[in-house]
């Protein structure tokens, strides 16, 4: 049997943030007793206090936006180039380019090349 009993790592994450959150309300106070101690009515610096923690907040909120968005563009960039369409790898990297019709090009016209006349044209 033990005679102590060992700390588990929920309980000392717990403990941790505990102390960090001790921590925030101390500075909060000094804080807000140095406006006070400045000539201050504490109504007023409770409400700058408030303010102040509001637009950290905002300024968090805006980072974590443009962060989580660049991460969304980065997984979709990821995604479209480790994404490959069986076919058109075969038909492009498949095939050498002598072995390609010109005619399944986007810009083929029979009167560039000297080709049997395509059904595709009628000749005037």
């Amino acid at each position: 049997m033990k005679t102590a009993a060992q700390t588990t790592f929920p309980e000392r994450v717990g403990r941790t943030l505990g102390r960090l959150w001790r921590g925030c309300v101390r500075l909060d106070r000094r804080a807000m007793q140095g406006l006070v101690a400045k000539g201050w009515k504490p109504g007023v610096a409770k409400g700058v206090m408030l303010i102040v923690k509001i637009a950290a907040f905002a300024v968090l909120l805006y980072a974590a936006f443009w962060m989580a968005l660049l991460l969304l563009c980065i997984v979709v960039v990821a995604r479209m180039a480790w994404q490959h369409d069986s076919d058109d790898d075969a038909d492009f990297l498949g095939r050498k380019a002598e072995e390609r019709d010109h005619r399944e090009g986007l810009f083929y016209h029979p009167a560039m090349h000297d080709d049997d006349p395509d059904p595709r044209f009628k000749d005037d």
